[in-house]
């Protein structure tokens, strides 16, 4: 079922309210973490919460509690939820404040935490992969490329130009018309033998599911290479798959209508069972 830990206190998901002089409901002015449990174990959790601090930190936030009191509100949230497969989400907001967009008139920052339960992506739609389109965007992220803001609404309105488009998803264009990542994932290719993903920074986030798939690829032998990519050599790549906390390692089947050659490619399908080994989770089905 569906939970809410708000400030440290458990309420019904149907009861969950925050203030609307809030700062993270009035100006975005908040940071998220996601997170995937399997088998009841949220996965990479200490890497997830480095992440949520050094998003703090890029936001000159604070974190309203202590490291180890978030992560035992996280345990008691999931053995209230009684889910094994699960998504928690933690939200920390400046607090609330005045009129007006000055940081430090905030006081009493907040933390929200959520989980419910997994609505896993269909074998089918890793059997055959998801079509992309690419989409030039500013998003608020770019100014803080470390950190993992709750302003959606560039990516809301990217996601509806490439469903406006006949796509499943959208991959976000630089200024310099090169591929970043997606709209809520990070972008490969697997070209000549070597992966090749762009790296953290200018636009680029830092994503959990990332790291361990560079390690998944080193363990595997796969050489890695960090560069950007047009969307036309993206579509020239042997395979090309993104990456994200709930979609682990999912292919991409075509680029601006372009299909791609090899939809899943071996080392999609390689990796991603590397990545379901690690997280203590069945491997993916990929027959018929």
């Amino acid at each position: 079922m569906r939970v809410a830990v708000i400030d440290g206190k458990r309420c019904e998901a149907h009861e969950a309210k925050i203030s609307v002089f809030d700062r993270g409901f009035a100006f975005g002015d908040s940071v998220l973490e996601t997170i995937r449990v399997y088998r009841g174990c949220p996965f990479e959790l200490d890497a997830h919460l480095d992440r949520l601090a050094s998003s703090i930190e890029a936001v000159a936030m604070v974190l309203p509690c202590s490291r180890e009191t978030l992560v035992s509100e996280i345990q008691l949230a999931l053995e209230a939820a009684g889910e094994s497969s699960a998504v928690v989400r933690i939200v920390i907001t400046r607090g609330e404040g005045p009129p007006g967009l000055d940081p430090t008139a905030a006081i009493n920052p907040r933390r929200v935490l959520t989980v419910e339960p997994l609505l896993p992506l269909p074998d089918a739609r890793y059997r055959s992969g998801v079509r992309a389109h690419s989409v030039h965007t500013v998003r608020a992220s770019d100014a803080t490329h470390s950190a993992k803001l709750t302003n959606y609404l560039s990516s809301v309105l990217a996601t509806r130009d490439a469903r406006a488009a006949g796509a499943d998803e959208a991959l976000i264009l630089g200024a310099d018309g090169r591929i970043a990542e997606g709209t809520t994932f990070n972008v490969f290719a697997v070209s000549n033998g070597t992966l090749v993903t762009p790296p953290v920074g200018r636009g680029v986030l830092a994503g959990v599911t990332r790291r361990v798939v560079l390690e998944l690829a080193a363990n595997e032998g796969l050489p890695v290479a960090l560069g950007f990519m047009t969307p036309e050599e993206l579509a020239d790549a042997d395979e090309v798959f993104i990456t994200s906390t709930l979609r682990e390692v999912l292919a991409v089947c075509t680029i601006d209508g372009r299909q791609l050659r090899t939809v899943p490619g071996p080392w999609t399908k390689r990796l991603h069972a590397a990545y379901r080994a690690r997280a203590g989770a069945p491997p993916p089905t990929y027959g018929s």
